[in-house]
């Protein structure tokens, strides 16, 4: 799991939000620009990891019920290599059992959040993680 942000200070953070309900990523995008952060999206395992390998976000937010590889997957192929190994991931899901949070935790999920969620329960982990307020971020 993550010991410290690897975002730099002054810098707006950038976050990975992957979805496979593209409807909803265009509002959860704007809300978390408002907030001072640059999103990418993905809507796929894949594109997810392709992204997050090429670009490095500062955090991600990642569906664990993806159409093609599993958010697990993902978490545990980013947790493999030297490169994504530190960067915060967040589990969305809809499911609220323990069987399926204590998957995520083993794929390497540093926080889990139920959705729907309110906004402010995914700001407050998202700046949990990186360690962060809204006066550091320009």
């Amino acid at each position: 799991m993550t010991s410290s942000p690897h975002y730099t200070a002054g810098v707006r953070p950038i976050i990975l939000l992957v979805d496979d309900y593209a409807d909803a990523l265009p509002a959860w995008e704007a809300f978390l620009q408002a907030e001072g952060f640059d999103v990418l999206t993905a809507t796929t395992g894949r594109d997810a990891l392709s992204c997050a390998t090429l670009e490095k976000p500062d955090l991600v937010v990642l569906d664990l019920n993806l159409p093609d590889v599993p958010g697990c997957e993902v978490a545990q192929a980013l947790r493999s290599r030297d490169d994504t190994r530190h960067i915060p991931l967040i589990a969305a899901t809809g499911y609220s059992h323990g069987a399926q949070f204590d998957q995520a935790r083993d794929a390497g999920f540093d926080a889990i959040i139920v959705k729907p969620c309110e906004p402010v329960t995914l700001i407050a982990e998202i700046r949990r993680l990186l360690r962060t307020d809204r006066s550091s971020i320009p």
